[in-house]
């Protein structure tokens, strides 16, 4: 659930409350953008018409004695903690979730940091069980999330790795799966999709089509491995000839063989 941002200059004991729904905090940033006091940069764009600029905070004011000062880890008055962890790169202050400040993506990441590899040519950290083992798109990480068309590279909410390559907010690709099993992007399969593929078949194998499309046959082109195939027209898919994969689509017109006509 979302709580409303800490208004700016509150003072007394709404200002002690530590932190926001984004972070556990012991301080407000002072926005170098309009001088105004937030808890973090999500609670100042949610409530200003303008986004803060991370990098470029410089002062802090501590949510116990109040004093505006440099931006760092401490109170330099009453010794308060601002945060567990904290980047002076990205003025991030939060609890330890075991963070790390990337410097290929410029940001800070929620590790820890050995879990994790920086693909150049996506331009983002991704799991180690990926190395080598992820098909590379440049900058993908740069690219809004195609559902929601939101960020993704500067999101806190983690990514999907698809097959394809492409990536989804986590919650954007579990909502996904609800409704479909294909990237939005390529339509290429989001998930082995091999079990569902053998049930297809049997279905296929139960339904017999009418006599007269008995010998219909249609071109395809499959979109998990970009191939094309001539098949047998059915009714409930036409499986890739190569793959074997029921996620294709109609590339031709149908045919009924001359001894059929």
């Amino acid at each position: 659930m979302a709580f409303s941002a800490l208004e700016d200059g509150a003072r007394g004991q709404a200002q002690r409350r530590r932190g926001c729904e984004h972070y556990d905090r012991g301080c407000l940033l002072k926005a170098p953008c309009c001088d105004k006091l937030y808890t973090c940069r999500l609670c100042h764009d949610n409530n200003e018409d303008h986004q803060l600029d991370r990098f470029k905070v410089k002062e802090v004011q501590c949510i116990n004695c109040e004093k505006i000062q440099h931006a760092q880890q401490t109170c330099e008055e009453c010794s308060t903690l601002f945060g567990e962890y904290y980047c002076s790169v990205c003025h991030l202050f939060d609890k330890d979730k075991k963070q790390y400040h990337c410097e290929n993506c410029g940001i800070c990441r929620i590790g820890p940091k050995e879990d994790f590899f920086h693909c150049l040519k996506c331009n983002l950290c991704l799991a180690m069980n990926l190395q080598g083992k992820h098909k590379c798109i440049e900058n993908v990480s740069r690219q809004n999330c195609p559902i929601c068309l939101e960020d993704i590279h500067t999101s806190r909410i983690a990514a999907q790795v698809l097959p394809c390559g492409h990536l989804l907010h986590r919650t954007c690709y579990e909502d996904m799966l609800k409704e479909g099993y294909r990237c939005p992007l390529c339509m290429r399969s989001a998930l082995d999709m091999s079990r569902s593929w053998r049930q297809r078949d049997d279905e296929v194998a139960q339904t017999p089509m009418p006599s007269e499309y008995q010998n219909m046959t249609v071109d395809i082109l499959c979109n998990d491995c970009n191939g094309r195939s001539t098949v047998q027209f059915h009714i409930l898919g036409m499986k890739c000839n190569i793959c074997e994969s029921y996620n294709t689509a109609q590339a031709g017109k149908y045919r009924i063989s001359i001894d059929q006509q």
